[in-house]
């Protein structure tokens, strides 16, 4: 059947419409879920900015590869890109992705399996991640974030060993405005249950590895789980060829069980990247005093996020309040950030404004040394403890 003219010209425009309906779902998706709403910010004393200007600043958490925006462009979507870590002074920044997210996660209770939003972002997106399973998708983005740091001019670096590490230290302290850039995985479900794909996500540039997230899989019971088991075989295989291989364990996410399976195993410091405490915010997805004790006595790293499930508010006040916990509960060499920047969060401040942590840690009370070992120093020991040597990853 030919179609009239009008008729032809007619479904042109509602297809044009809905294609740039569809195109515009796609920039506001990121908008949306990953948001900035502004809380009263400390004034930045000229003490606390020469501190914060001293320091080696990580951040241990970022899910800012998840939407494929382009980090090296200022933006004003989201938490995270290069422009706003350099004027937070964000020496390292851990990129992690998530690859499964399952429609209503929550913090109580998930099962595995059914609809995933990540697929659902990709179609509206129109990524390639959307065809892609986990693997796929960490190959994927692993890929984008070496692409960034070779057209960044020098400016963002990929961490891939301890010579990376040292590289970077030294260029910081000469006065260089570069940022370190290290990838990691948020469930080892992206793994695929398939033990060689540790070794290719490696090959890829993937240095930290949190066993579980929203879900139980088949490595680990997950806190936000139905059954919340310890670690399966598979689980306790994946810490061990970890540890051989210079992965560092993330324990975020992990059901309590699994946590203490974990360091029972580690024989090298461990982290949980993102978080809170149930000192300051108690709710199953913080950890207890008892295993913030067990993650100190490992040589481990809590990382403190900023958004309201991890501190229970998202004022820097509430943050340096459970950092300050930290410290007080276990001493200061076992406290360090991870944001959560851009992993479906609300925050009060986004990267570029880091230093009002500093200014809050103060204000809580904490020293100078306690500071300066919280914003980065102690990441810094545990991944010089767990990176591999100085040019074996380069030779892969």
């Amino acid at each position: 059947m030919k179609l009239s003219p009008v008729l032809s010209r007619s479904l042109l425009v509602v297809l044009a419409l809905v294609v740039v309906a569809w195109l515009s779902m796609g920039l506001l998706l990121e908008r949306f879920v990953n948001r900035v709403e502004p809380v009263p910010l400390p004034s930045v004393s000229p003490r606390a900015q020469a501190l914060h200007g001293t320091s080696f600043v990580a951040d241990l958490h970022a899910d800012s590869l998840l939407f494929g925006r382009d980090l090296l462009e200022r933006s004003e979507v989201g938490h995270v890109d290069l422009r706003r870590l350099q004027e937070g002074g964000v020496a390292l920044q851990v990129f992690s992705l998530p690859t499964i997210a399952p429609a209503g996660q929550n913090i109580e209770k998930n099962e595995s399996g059914g609809f995933d939003l990540i697929t659902l972002a990709g179609i509206v997106q129109l990524s390639p991640t959307a065809f892609l399973g986990p693997t796929g998708r960490s190959l994927l983005r692993a890929e984008q974030l070496h692409t960034y740091a070779r057209e960044s001019n020098g400016e963002l670096m990929m961490i891939l060993d301890r010579g990376d590490l040292e590289s970077l230290q030294a260029a910081r302290a000469e006065g260089a405005d570069i940022t370190g850039a290290l990838l990691a995985i948020e469930g080892a479900h992206a793994l695929e249950s398939d033990p060689e794909n540790l070794k290719r996500l490696f090959d890829a540039g993937y240095r930290m590895i949190g066993l579980t997230h929203f879900f139980d899989n088949d490595y680990a019971g997950s806190a936000h789980g139905v059954a919340r088991d310890g670690l399966t075989e598979l689980g306790r295989h994946t810490v061990r060829e970890m540890e051989r291989l210079g992965i560092t364990l993330d324990l975020a996410h992990l059901a309590p069980e699994a946590v203490d399976e974990v360091l029972d195993l580690a024989t090298r410091p461990v982290v949980f990247s993102h978080g809170g405490v149930r000192g300051t915010c108690d709710n199953q997805r913080n950890l207890s005093d008892a295993h913030v004790r067990r993650v100190a006595e490992n040589g481990g790293v809590v990382g403190i996020g900023y958004w309201d499930w991890a501190v229970c508010g998202t004022r820097p006040e509430d943050i340096a309040k459970a950092i300050a916990h930290v410290v007080r509960l276990v001493g200061a060499d076992h406290v360090g950030f991870g944001s959560d920047y851009d992993g479906g969060t609300t925050v009060g401040f986004d990267t570029s404004h880091l230093a009002v942590l500093t200014q809050a840690m103060l204000d809580e009370g904490l020293s100078e040394s306690q500071v300066r070992r919280a914003l980065g120093d102690n990441v810094l020991r545990v991944l010089t403890a767990n990176l591999p040597p100085a040019g074996i990853a380069h030779a892969n």
